[in-house]
């Protein structure tokens, strides 16, 4: 920390300064929060597969297929999109960490690395079924159908992935499960004790995150059904993470009102951060394609363009707003168009990937400006990047989305059909008063049982 010029910071870790507050006045020391953190935690985990379980299960079985033959190339090129995908998480933690106060910078790392821990731990036991597992009324994966990982092997799963064994792709769908609990960090960056966090992260993923996934993404899910686009997470990710850090932001005392003027740790940190994430989203939608096929190389074309003019135009409006140019608003500017082109990455022409690049910009440029009048601190603007950018990048899907670049989509409404807007407006609306309403659930728990604010020891 002193080689980097980072000196005195508290990492929120410490065993003797941080204590957990019940309301009442009385603490409890951070060695024993962290055995409250894991019974609640597992009390949860255990409340929520018993529901499960009780729903009635008229799916199909997903069981390994050995009849279907592995391609090379498909496997190869997965391997890779994985590993760009885990890549993304520390690059967002490198993001984070140089936007912050130089004091919070590796408190902010360590709040993107954690999550590589947490969400695999608990992937790995039972929430890849939750997602993946047999259907339970469309909403919700059957738990014990892959607990421990169990029946997913070397082949392949004929109804999610054809050509690649089907731990390949629970391995890539890990890591968008990873990274999802990351983004919201970066909106109560500085405010939010350690093992409230880790307690946050591991309920929020069973109970937001995987039924949202499961809808979405499993082909019995409820929006799939529906017709409902999303082709790498324009919902699943961007906007759960979005929307709950709005939530965050919300339950959480703003910190701007006690520092009069946040400088950043290190900006080149963010520059980095951002060639990481941009670099980390080939694999993301590319990814997503599940081969290495023409619909890959497709995402990879208009995923580059999307970010590539939402760059320009971000930096541009600053122009026009009488600001200096900055390399954090290019680097924002850069993370909107990729997240902008996310849910639509497998659907439209690169034509339409400019103008997607070029609306998504504006609307979270200007929602960005707006938010920062408001009396709560997103610390980082998770909200407008992630949460408005998620949702208008559905919605530009239902405008955008063309059949003859993915055949198994229906025609947006710029090229004639009016059913998927409606759908994709929908969709938006349900899906985002779930992740409202179930995020506050958790973080006011959170708050009453073990108390949320970070409070640093006085110097």
């Amino acid at each position: 920390a002193e080689y980097m010029g980072i000196q005195n910071i508290p990492l929120h870790l410490s065993m003797e300064v941080v204590e957990i507050n019940f309301g009442s006045g009385d603490t409890v020391p951070r060695s024993r929060a962290f055995f409250l953190c894991v019974i609640i935690v597992l009390a949860v985990s255990i409340v929520f597969s018993s529901l499960v379980a009780a729903l009635p299960d008229d799916s199909q079985t997903s069981e390994p297929d050995e009849n279907y033959p592995l391609d090379s190339g498909d496997v190869a090129w997965m391997i890779v999109a994985s590993c760009l995908v885990m890549l993304m998480t520390p690059g967002l933690g490198f993001f984070y960490g140089g936007m912050v106060e130089k004091q919070h910078t590796i408190s902010t790392l360590m709040q993107s690395f954690i999550c590589i821990g947490l969400i695999t731990a608990l992937w790995t036991v039972f929430t890849f079924s939750l997602v993946f597992g047999d259907d339970r009324s469309g909403v919700i994966g059957t738990p014990r159908t892959h607990l421990f990982f169990e029946d997913v092997g070397a082949a392949p799963n004929p109804r999610f992935s054809k050509t690649v064994p089907f731990t390949q792709f629970s391995i890539f769908q890990l890591y968008f499960a990873v990274i999802t609990p990351a983004i919201i960090s970066g909106s109560f960056s500085e405010r939010i004790k350690f093992v409230s966090y880790v307690t946050f992260v591991c309920i929020w993923h069973v109970m937001v995150y995987c039924p949202i996934a499961h809808i979405a993404w499993h082909p019995d899910g409820l929006l799939r059904q529906w017709g409902v686009l999303d082709f790498a997470g324009g919902s699943v990710v961007h906007m759960t993470a979005g929307f709950s850090a709005l939530v965050g932001s919300m339950c959480l005392e703003p910190k701007k009102k006690v520092s009069e003027q946040k400088i950043p740790a290190n900006i080149p940190f963010v520059i980095l951060g951002t060639a990481l994430l941009w670099f980390g989203w080939i694999g993301f939608n590319a990814g997503s394609a599940l081969g290495a096929n023409e619909l890959a190389v497709q995402a990879f074309l208009v995923t580059n363009a999307s970010a590539a003019t939402a760059l320009c135009t971000w930096v541009t409006l600053d122009i026009l707003e009488g600001r200096k140019i900055s390399a954090i608003s290019a680097c924002n500017g850069a993370v909107v168009g990729l997240v902008i082109i996310t849910p639509s990455s497998g659907y439209v022409t690169v034509g339409a990937a400019l103008c997607i690049g070029v609306m998504g910009s504006i609307a979270c440029h200007m929602g960005a400006n707006h938010f920062k009048r408001l009396d709560f601190d997103d610390a980082l603007d998770v909200f407008p990047c992630h949460g408005i950018g998620g949702a208008f990048g559905m919605l530009l899907t239902g405008c955008f989305a063309n059949h003859k670049i993915n055949a198994s989509a229906r025609d947006g409404l710029f090229y004639g059909g009016t059913v998927l807007i409606g759908r994709q407006i929908a969709a938006i609306i349900c899906v985002a008063l779930y992740i409202v309403g179930m995020s506050y659930l958790i973080f006011k728990a959170i708050d009453r049982i073990i108390g949320l604010p970070y409070i640093p020891n006085p110097i």
